[in-house]
């Protein structure tokens, strides 16, 4: 991989060592061009029945994209806004009976942690905690879904592999996953996906994905009905779903969105997938390497692009890192902070954190 090519696509990284694509990745050159594209043309013409065709077309691109990127059929793929949407839809859709139970984890992000507390006071549901490392073997006779991450927002550990054997649905939150680390839906035996496109796809916000087996599908409620889900949408009350994951569209996607979104993909597949997971994934190990050896000791973490840290005062420490001109984040409620790596970084980058960092 041409990796100082990949680098030179992303303008932020000429004034920041930005490492923080666990929050929003940086974006593209090359995708602002595609909104500014969109937008003209949209000047240039209005917004006529061309335009929408154009949408449809857009969409239909970035569908197969993500599909690509989670290896399944476009078909079982719906575009979302973000991953908590994408996870609020396959919960609330489930209409789980009063007193079922949610296995989760003890690391789980606020977009997840918001449905399951959803689930629990309208419906009744049971949330149990446990370790994400020991999640597959603590699922029990009354777990009616285990939903966990793929890979851990707080410290980048992965979901046990033996979750693909569990015989209740599984629900992955792939926001640290989909363009972090390769992903396979059906390798990971789970029942749906949730991913982002703002993070480390490095596309606008409000993008995302969600991936849904054809047999958790239709188990699944559509409550939020619109022109875009809908199979005949000139047939009034009869307009019915349509029927694969379209169904779980969102309502709205402008053609710039889309259109940069496309194009951040566009920019990190000319790289080559495999080469930009690796990459990252060795960077960010070279991290947590030389963290600990400044005294900055990692948190558990697995083989992934994400590395959490301590730090004495994380908020105030983030602060003063930014203005150093080092982009991290702290972690709420813990004494860390995280730095995610990406391809697009280099050893620079990690020698502007260290040096910032005074050691403990």
């Amino acid at each position: 991989m041409d990796h100082r090519g990949l680098r030179a696509e992303f303008p932020v990284l000429d004034r920041l060592a930005y490492l923080n694509a666990g929050t929003d990745g940086p974006l593209p050159a090359r995708a602002a061009e595609a909104v500014a594209q969109e937008l003209a043309r949209e000047l240039a013409e209005g917004r006529t029945q061309a335009h929408f065709e154009r949408r449809s077309e857009l969409n239909g691109q970035l569908r197969a994209a993500y599909a690509g990127l989670l290896g399944c059929d476009s078909a079982d793929v719906a575009l979302t806004t973000c991953t908590s949407e994408g996870i609020a839809q396959a919960i609330g859709g489930l209409g789980l009976a009063r007193g079922a139970e949610i296995l989760t984890s003890d690391e789980e992000h606020p977009g997840l942690l918001g449905a399951l507390a959803a689930a629990r006071e309208l419906r009744g549901a049971v949330v149990r905690e446990v370790p994400l490392p020991s999640i597959a073997e603590a699922v029990g006779p009354d777990t009616a879904l285990v939903a966990c991450s793929h890979v851990g927002w707080v410290s980048g550990l992965l979901a046990p592999a033996e979750l693909s054997q569990v015989e209740v649905p599984v629900l992955l939150d792939g926001a640290q996953g989909v363009g972090a680390v390769a992903v396979d839906v059906h390798a990971l035996g789970c029942d749906a996906y949730a991913g982002a496109g703002q993070k480390w796809l490095c596309g606008p916000d409000g993008t995302g994905m969600l991936y849904i087996a054809p047999g958790l599908r239709e188990r699944l409620d559509v409550s939020r009905r619109g022109y875009p889900n809908q199979a005949h949408p000139d047939a009034g009350l009869d307009a019915g779903v349509q029927e694969d994951a379209r169904r779980f569209d969102a309502m709205s996607l402008s053609a710039e969105t889309v259109a940069c979104a496309l194009a951040a993909i566009g920019v990190l597949t000319s790289a080559g997938w495999p080469d930009v997971h690796e990459r990252a994934r060795a960077l960010a190990a070279q991290l947590s390497d030389l963290l600990r050896a400044r005294g900055r000791e990692p948190a558990p973490r697995g083989d992934t692009t994400l590395v959490s840290f301590a730090s004495p005062d994380p908020p105030a420490e983030r602060a003063r890192l930014a203005e150093s001109g080092v982009v991290v984040r702290n972690i709420p409620g813990r004494p860390w902070l995280r730095a995610s790596v990406g391809a697009w970084n280099d050893e620079g980058d990690l020698d502007r954190l260290l040096d910032a960092l005074p050691p403990l």
